[in-house]
């Protein structure tokens, strides 16, 4: 009996198109990546950044935010932020509770500001300057805020604590600023740096509020990118041109219209100041 010969399996000559697809399914994944990222957000890499710094927070924090294409090299223990030494007892005039800002009382509120707040100072994280129309508190805005945002770190309420009982019980009013680097921001929170400037500022002074300041003597100013004080193209410039300054001024500030003005925005300007207690 002859045995039946075995068929032979039919080659399949197409086997290539499987991994011809794979390969153009994997181009074509390799060019949507390199659109994507070839035209970066600041705005919304800050918000990531923030975002990722939020859930990965770790012990140790870094006082500067990520710049892009830049490792972080600065690191700073949350406990150096409380270890803030005792409040001094004696006001400004030699009593508790302080007195007016006016001569030598201005000056003696710079030393207290920098006795207070002396490790961050230390650091050159904070700097108080008595200037012709008052103390100046210069505060990194890495010490009270994260990266692209106006919501105050929990690192900044010892700051804004000690800050605030040093002037809550003084008359002066108290003008505060918001300021940030030349880097953009463009979200649906802040369009620009202006927003998030004064919205920092704003921040500061509910604080501010919150711990007893009489609201009347408060002032929340946003100067956006526009009052450097340092060069903006280096990280180290635009890590100091983020800040808060806090100003006691030596009196009111007078908003004075120009000559020019319009007759009755200057009535009602001057009925606005008749009708002030």
């Amino acid at each position: 009996m002859t045995r039946r010969r075995a068929e032979e399996e039919h080659e399949n000559h197409e086997r290539w198109l499987v991994s011809y697809a794979d390969f153009i399914t994997l181009l074509f994944a390799f060019f949507v990546v390199m659109y994507a990222i070839s035209s970066v957000n600041e705005g919304k890499y800050r918000v990531l950044s923030d975002a990722l710094e939020a859930a990965f927070r770790a012990p140790a924090r870094s006082m500067e935010p990520i710049q892009v294409g830049r490792l972080a090299r600065i690191a700073l223990e949350p406990d150096a932020l409380l270890a803030l030494p005792p409040l001094p007892a004696a006001g400004l005039d030699g009593e508790p509770g302080g007195g007016e800002l006016a001569g030598d009382a201005r000056q003696r509120l710079a030393r207290r500001v920098s006795r207070a707040l002396r490790p961050l100072l230390d650091r050159g994280l904070v700097r108080v300057a008595n200037r012709p129309d008052g103390v100046h508190i210069e505060i990194d805005a890495a010490v009270l805020f994260p990266s692209g945002s106006a919501r105050l770190s929990p690192e900044a309420m010892p700051v804004l604590e000690r800050l605030g009982a040093l002037l809550k019980d003084l008359p002066n009013p108290v003008r505060v600023e918001g300021h940030t680097d030349n880097v953009p921001i463009r979200n649906a929170v802040y369009p620009s740096n202006w927003e998030l400037s004064a919205a920092r500022a704003a921040s500061v002074v509910r604080l501010f509020e919150r711990l007893g300041l009489d609201p009347r003597r408060l002032m929340a100013v946003g100067y956006g990118e526009h009052h450097p004080v340092a060069d903006n193209a280096t990280p180290a410039g635009r890590r100091r041109n983020r800040r808060v300054v806090v100003v006691v001024l030596d009196g009111p500030e007078r908003r004075e219209l120009p000559a020019d003005a319009p007759l009755r925005a200057r009535l009602e300007a001057g009925a606005t100041q008749e009708g002030r207690p």
